[in-house]
């Protein structure tokens, strides 16, 4: 008798499945957190199959910094055209105009930390209680102790000291009036697992992602893009280099690399060669060790 077995990418796929149907079950306005990054694309592609051959039946929610990739917004809205689902911008610059937020100055300023306070206000708004994120265990320490299903308190905050656990893909999404959760599908994809499905899925993703020549900087360690948010200082030059990015975000903080590849296969060999760490060209995490970990108890994705 013959036996079907998985591979590892279905398996992940599966469970990754497995969790989303979950959320749908156990909560009764979900959303997806969508950056127009990989790992949000694939989430989103991940729904799409696990709901099939109905919509996706939760809304994507944007928290804008107003500071984003041209190239990622015109993806975002040409793919929620196709998909044919709600989009929910949250827009970090109204939050400044109406003093919620100080906007940050200086060499190395960013509204990324801006982002969590339009964040929450954003779930309250919408009475949002799960935000389904793309976040994955190997990508930082923080993010590695995260749960499934990770709860926030009423002030949208992470203690990741108390969380529930969770035996036998058994979740327990219950909580009060003004909790919520972040749920993680993919979390135990790893970089390289993300990249051979976007491959075997022929999934589309931003052209950032490939090599191509662009006017960038060298400051933290990293080829940041030129942009109208970028003030250069005493001894910093633009130059033209041929980079792709490894994870897309504000852009005054998203380091590119040199690099040549520009197809997916290409891609593929260099994550495998690679021996930085995927957000070791983000200067926001750089800010301190704990930097992450520091923003996701206030809030942040």
């Amino acid at each position: 008798m013959s036996k079907f077995f998985l591979n590892y990418l279905d398996e992940l796929e599966a469970e990754a499945i497995y969790v989303l149907r979950e959320v749908w079950a156990q909560f009764q306005n979900p959303v997806i957190l969508f950056s127009g990054g990989k790992d949000s694309i694939v989430v989103t592609h991940l729904a799409k199959k696990a709901f099939y051959p109905s919509k996706i039946p939760f809304s994507l929610m944007h928290i804008d910094t107003g500071h984003n990739f041209p190239e990622t917004i015109e993806f975002r809205d040409n793919l929620i055209k196709s998909f044919g689902v709600q989009l929910i911008v949250g827009s970090v610059q109204n939050s400044i105009d109406e003093g919620r937020v100080a906007e940050e100055s200086g060499k190395n300023a960013t509204r990324n930390s801006l982002q969590i306070t339009t964040l929450l206000d954003s779930i309250e708004e919408h009475q949002i209680d799960c935000a389904i994120g793309g976040g994955r265990r190997d990508e930082e320490k923080a993010r590695a102790k995260e749960r499934f299903f990770s709860h926030r308190d009423d002030f949208g905050q992470w203690d990741p000291k108390n969380q529930r656990p969770e035996l036998w893909y058994l979740f327990n999404g219950k909580h009060f009036q003004g909790e919520h959760f972040r749920v993680f599908p993919i979390s135990n994809w790893t970089e390289m697992d993300v990249w051979n499905y976007i491959k075997r899925e022929n999934i589309q993703i931003p052209s950032l992602y490939f090599a191509h020549k662009r006017e960038v900087i060298w400051r933290n360690d990293s080829w940041i893009p030129v942009s109208e948010h970028i003030t250069l200082h005493e001894k910093e030059k633009v130059e033209t280099h041929k980079v792709r990015f490894r994870t897309l975000g504000d852009i005054t903080i998203t380091g590119g690399i040199e690099s040549e590849a520009d197809t997916l296969e290409k891609i593929v060999y260099e994550v495998a060669a690679i021996r930085q760490t995927e957000r070791g060209n983000r200067s926001d995490d750089k800010r301190s060790e704990t930097a992450m970990e520091d923003r996701k108890k206030h809030g942040y994705f």
